[in-house]
């Protein structure tokens, strides 16, 4: 068995082509642009790319971009000054924090100060209560995009037996709602679960997002299951001095088993700004008082 390629790349291409085109409706309707706004604190490499991907992104689907780029010497109270204002800016509908902050900030704080129907990211313990007891809010965006694969590739997943590995706040925890919100059997494992390839060769669905290098190998798989890998892990190349991406899970052995499994890079990865774009867009219409068709997007 080969198991199919969830093409995450293209999925998110079609995910941005819904939002551009509703973006360009609430633009007609509301006189405005639907509006989100990136702080970043410092100059660490890796969130310097993504903020200008989300930039570039945010402003070709038709949507206004704000990037607010502070030294790594911000105080606490210039931080939460900028975010009091951004909730206070009508013309911003989302409002992202990028993480990691520099270590004298606290990202807990910081998070709780975003105003709930701005927190685009779904990381507000409010957004995160909403979730666990199934009413509207926002969801992180990573599971979100998961979801969004595994119904794109099975359908309707009402019964099927999924295994989550890993409990974060960010991927792990939501994910789990996520599927009991779509009538699943969750099981939550993790660093210290007894027989963890046992646990998971019983699964339809298998979610790794445990940050540890292919780990889940292929005999871990049940023939025939989904596979969706979170995972991004920097390891040496082949060559001296170059490195390569992977996930949690050991591809080249998983896919001889699975019946589908995302790749890393191009699976899981590209879903996370076109999600965020979805969710601000959802924000903008709320926050105008404007009807929205959740099946659109």
């Amino acid at each position: 068995m080969t198991a199919q390629r969830i093409d995450g790349k293209a999925f998110a291409e079609g995910l941005r082509a819904k939002v551009a085109a509703l973006a360009a409706t609430f633009e007609r309707q509301a006189a405005r642009k639907a509006g989100l706004a990136v702080v970043l604190v410092g100059e660490d490499p890796a969130s310097e790319v993504y903020v200008r991907n989300k930039g570039r992104q945010t402003v070709a689907c038709g949507m206004a971009s704000f990037e607010h780029r502070l030294p790594a010497t911000t105080t606490r109270a210039e931080l939460l000054a900028l975010v009091e204002k951004l909730n206070r800016d009508r013309f911003v509908d989302g409002i992202l924090v990028q993480l990691p902050l520099p270590a004298h900030l606290d990202e807990l704080e910081v998070i709780a100060a975003i105003a709930p129907d701005k927190d685009v990211d779904g990381f507000h313990v409010i957004n995160a209560g909403r979730l666990a007891v199934g009413q509207p809010g926002f969801v992180p965006c990573t599971p979100l995009g998961c979801v969004m694969l595994l119904k794109d590739r099975l359908g309707d997943l009402s019964g099927l037996d999924a295994v989550v590995i890993g409990r974060s706040n960010i991927v792990g925890k939501p994910m789990a709602q996520l599927l009991l919100a779509e009538s699943c059997t969750v099981t939550v494992a993790h660093s210290r679960t007894r027989d963890l390839p046992a646990v998971v060769r019983r699964a339809d669905i298998v979610v790794a997002a445990v940050g540890r290098p292919e780990m889940v190998r292929g005999e871990w798989i049940r023939p025939g299951a989904t596979v969706i890998d979170v995972g991004i892990n920097r390891v040496p190349g082949a060559e001296p001095g170059k490195t390569r991406l992977v996930g949690d899970v050991h591809f080249a052995s998983a896919s001889e088993v699975a019946g589908a499994i995302t790749p890393v890079p191009g699976g899981v990865g590209p879903m996370t700004i076109a999600v965020l774009l979805r969710n601000a867009l959802v924000a903008a219409y709320r926050n105008e008082g404007l009807e929205l068709d959740s099946a659109a997007i």
